[in-house]
């Protein structure tokens, strides 16, 4: 080691006060070759390290540190004179590593630098368990979440009415839609409210306690109370639990009477029909943007998806499009339904059935809705098809006997008479006296309309509809 000194302290004593001030001290030469190693006695776990000397301390360091130090050699060798901070990894044998922060000083003229290390294998262990910490709170976290939405799942998703209340104040901390329901009031309102208060003549803590008796009883039982908003005699049933040092009643409510049974069945029914049943029913809004629809629907427009058709109008898949959703929109909302209103569905692939439609207006919601019946009705045409020929049979006979006793245009003329007479009376029929909506369908004006209607003897005194 070249001789330095600090005045006031002996040369031969100045290794050592250098090692006990460090965890280990190099003096290193300009080019980076090790000339001494100074280590604390009681760090014993870095073993001997007279090896190093005489070697390029780079050999002794992983290969992200190397340009490190050969950054501060360059900056000592232009003429830096202040002390230099740099972390570097050493490793020894390929076996082991540990990490040192020296304060680096050049100590001659000659460029030889004294660099005092502290090690950081501490601090590297305590950063390691400050990131094993926060990606164990993140899994937390995480978990929380994955039980939360679960928990949300199973409350929204089952039919019994649970409640859920702490026994210390007696107070609502959750519950579900189906109690919601039976207690008359929304879940909101609810959170946070005493449990007695939502029954007729209950005391908080007598009914607390009451219920926590009846949890604790070795044979199960239910309270039979009346709910003060809905005014229904309902049971509840509860289960004590313990949670976070404090205890929990989940509370059962039950009612007496099978109001919510039938409705629950008759939902399940409803459900089945629309999901299972052959006749087509689609659900629109009041404009005809389809909200719903089901599987037979789909069937009979082959198209790919259900959620496809949602969005769009129904118009785009009847034969007379907007003239059609325009009779049926106008007559359900008038008088909130129509029967059997007959017309063609066109597919995605240009092909038509003929159905006949029947539609009701539900007007007992926020939002007003129409729901659609499809029938198909290609039987019913097929068998108008197959009695078509008796029929033009007939007809083509009173035209060949109009031969000879009338000229051609008047036989034509004849003809053509009792087709718009009947078309005509068609149309007026579809639209139930809507004169508008009629003349639309006929592709007439309104005034040419009524022109027709006096002709064939089809104008009444009704005012239009």
């Amino acid at each position: 080691m070249e001789d330095f000194s600090i005045p006031g302290i002996d040369s031969e004593y100045l290794p050592t006060v250098l090692a006990s001030a460090s965890d280990i001290a190099l003096v290193v030469s300009h080019d980076g070759e090790v000339i001494s190693v100074l280590s604390e006695e009681r760090s014993s776990r870095y073993g001997n390290l007279d090896h190093w000397k005489g070697r390029p301390l780079s050999e002794f360091l992983t290969i992200e540190s190397r340009p490190k130090l050969q950054s501060v050699l360059d900056k000592f060798s232009k003429g830096h004179d202040k002390s230099i901070t740099a972390e570097l990894n050493h490793r020894d044998n390929a076996t082991w590593q540990f990490p040192i922060r020296y304060n680096i000083h050049r100590v001659s003229r000659e460029g030889t630098l004294l660099l005092i290390g502290r090690d950081l294998q501490q601090v590297a262990e305590a950063q390691q368990q400050l990131v094993q910490a926060q990606i164990s709170l993140e899994r937390g976290y995480e978990e929380r979440r994955e039980f939360d939405a679960r928990y949300r799942m199973v409350m929204a998703s089952t039919r019994e009415a649970f409640v859920l209340v702490n026994v210390n104040d007696g107070r609502v901390r959750d519950l579900n839609d189906a109690a919601a329901n039976i207690l008359g009031s929304g879940i909101e309102e609810l959170k946070g409210a005493a449990f007695a208060q939502e029954f007729k003549d209950r005391r908080r803590t007598e009914f607390t306690e009451s219920l926590l008796s009846l949890a604790m009883s070795e044979q199960p039982g239910e309270l039979s109370v009346m709910t003060r908003a809905s005014r229904r005699f309902i049971s509840i049933v509860p289960n004590l639990f313990r949670a976070a040092g404090e205890r929990y009643l989940l509370c059962r409510l039950d009612a007496e009477d099978s109001e919510h049974l039938v409705d629950d069945r008759l939902s399940l029914n409803l459900n089945a029909l629309f999901r299972d049943g052959k006749d087509a029913i689609v659900f629109t809004d009041t404009k005809g943007v389809i909200e719903a629809a089901n599987e037979a629907f789909v069937d009979m427009i082959d198209f790919g998806n259900a959620s496809d058709v949602k969005g769009r109008s129904i118009a785009d898949y009847l034969s007379r499009g907007q003239i059609d959703m325009t009779i049926l929109l106008e007559n359900a909302a008038r008088s909130g339904h129509m029967r059997v209103y007959s017309t063609r569905l066109k597919n995605e692939l240009g092909g038509w059935t003929a159905v006949e439609i029947s539609v009701s207006y539900l007007n007992l919601r926020a939002r007003p809705s129409l729901a659609f019946l499809v029938r198909d009705a290609s039987r019913v045409e097929a068998m108008r098809t197959t009695l078509n020929p008796q029929s033009e049979e007939a007809v083509h006979q009173n035209v060949v006997e109009l031969v000879g006793s009338a000229k051609l245009k008047d036989i034509v003329a004849e003809t053509n008479d009792v087709v718009e007479k009947l078309c005509i009376e068609t149309a007026i029929e579809l639209t139930r006296n809507n004169r508008a909506a009629a003349a639309e369908m006929l592709g007439l004006s309104r005034q040419s309309l009524y022109v027709k209607l006096r002709k064939y003897g089809l104008h009444d005194s009704e005012s239009e509809s």
